[in-house]
């Protein structure tokens, strides 16, 4: 039996990923891989999604120089969810997000101006995304 085969894929063919920060246990973000993307992951160290939005592999920092050195590799009780233990590598270490912050998880429900809640962001942009994604 193939290591891949013992995750439970959707069916689309992919699993959903977390990645966290080794040694904070922050929890950067989330996306989608498919064998093969799985694959490449433990092949190079560095994780490689799926984007389902280009519908094609991802290495994550191929624009932003963000690269996720991948440190461990896991999967949940019920082999439907991996976890990946990563050290964000780039031109500005420890942003992980397109929206330059350090995490993707950065808006949390707080009470509003009108007393109801509201979606509020609360981790500073480390770096402007246009900046980041600027084609020279």
């Amino acid at each position: 039996m193939n290591w891949l085969d013992k995750i439970t894929w959707t069916a689309e063919g992919l699993v959903p990923v977390i990645a966290q920060e080794a040694g904070t246990n922050d929890v950067l973000m989330f996306a989608w891989m498919n064998r093969e993307a799985l694959a490449l992951t433990a092949e190079r160290g560095e994780a490689v999604y799926w984007s389902r939005s280009r519908n094609r592999l991802w290495h994550k920092g191929e624009e932003s120089g963000h690269v996720q050195q991948v440190h461990e590799i896991r999967i949940d009780c019920d082999q439907d969810v991996v976890l990946l233990k990563v050290t964000q590598r780039g031109h500005e270490p420890g942003i992980a997000c397109h929206t330059g912050r350090h995490s993707c998880f950065y808006e949390r429900l707080l009470p509003g101006e009108d007393g109801q809640p509201a979606w509020q962001p609360v981790e500073p942009v480390l770096k402007d995304p246009h900046t980041i994604y600027a084609k020279p």
